[in-house]
């Protein structure tokens, strides 16, 4: 496999390039930022996917057959659409430069599982509902590529919460709330989501594009196929720490600091430890059917506490 990364120097980009490189598949990493884990260097190509003639020449230059597009901006502190042109302008520059290169066979899109409200149950795969700018974009970009049908091989996934090495926040911040003894469960509640530990969403993303006749135009959920409890996740956490599991409280303190934090970020406090919008994230399920990646993907390599374990040990390193 010859295979393009764009955006291969951030979370999920740092370790699919890495498991690439590890198993022999010749690899380019296409990012504007330089890559997390300094072993990748050679493989980094500085670039903006708002640059159409530097991409076009990259691909050209590099011929890949599978194409991962990872790059993307993923924050939520954007004004308007147009601080999201990564994600629009640069998906159409990299088909443009996708049609324009013999050698793709397939092209990996990757999205994003806020393409949905948190609490709505999409009644199909496009049955969108953003409620943030940035899903918004993902919305625009997914169209994007559906409107390329004719010309490019694709498949769309969209990754609920990937946790694993290399990450950032929001879940390296959770990890690291609970390391502290600071993360306070939410009492008398159960709470299951459709997490994802990064080397499974890479597992997943190699069997997508190593079946492109079977994944060919769908769009797909990159999690883990069972869903964790919440405050089950947390104790592990903790216990690989080596710490006593989180304290549970009731909901209605947690209300009020989060009401706190809300007021911490008006005043221009930058990262509170809990707001209104993270509560309500924490306290919703988060529940998506995987069963269409598990029929390409099959088993995963690795279970939740295995993750926990190497997730610990990368932090420590």
């Amino acid at each position: 496999m010859r295979a393009v990364v764009t955006g291969g120097s951030g979370f999920i980009g740092s370790n699919l390039v890495h498991h690439l490189h590890e198993y022999g598949h010749s690899v380019l990493n296409f990012d504007i930022r330089p890559p997390r884990d300094s072993r990748h260097e050679s493989v980094w190509v500085e670039g903006d996917l708002t640059q159409r003639a530097v991409l076009n020449e990259t691909l050209r230059s590099f011929k890949p057959t599978v194409v991962f597009h990872l790059g993307a901006r993923t924050d939520l502190g954007g004004r308007s659409l147009d601080d999201y042109s990564a994600n629009t302008t640069g998906t159409k520059n990299l088909i443009s430069a996708i049609t324009d290169t013999e050698s793709v066979e397939h092209t990996i899109h990757v999205s994003s599982r806020l393409v949905f409200d948190i609490t709505h149950q999409p009644a199909h795969d496009y049955d969108y509902r953003a409620t943030t700018l940035y899903g918004r974009s993902k919305v625009e970009m997914e169209g994007i590529v559906r409107a390329s049908a004719q010309s490019t091989s694709w498949t769309l996934v969209r990754p609920t919460s990937i946790w694993g090495p290399w990450f950032d926040v929001p879940y390296r911040d959770f990890f690291d709330t609970v390391r502290r003894g600071r993360f306070l469960k939410p009492a008398g509640v159960t709470i299951y989501k459709s997490f994802g530990y990064v080397g499974n969403a890479v597992h997943q993303l190699m069997a997508i594009a190593g079946t492109p006749d079977t994944s060919r135009g769908k769009a797909l959920w990159l999690c883990d196929y069972e869903p964790l409890e919440l405050s089950q996740w947390a104790d592990e956490i903790a216990l690989g720490f080596g710490r006593r599991g989180p304290r549970s409280v009731r909901k209605s303190v947690l209300r009020f600091l989060a009401k706190v934090g809300d007021a911490m970020a008006r005043y221009g406090y930058s990262n509170p430890p809990i707001t209104s919008f993270r509560l309500n994230n924490l306290l919703t399920n988060m529940v998506y059917n995987a069963s269409s990646t598990e029929e390409i993907a099959g088993p995963l390599p690795f279970n939740r506490l295995t993750g926990v374990t190497e997730t610990i040990a990368w932090l420590h390193r």
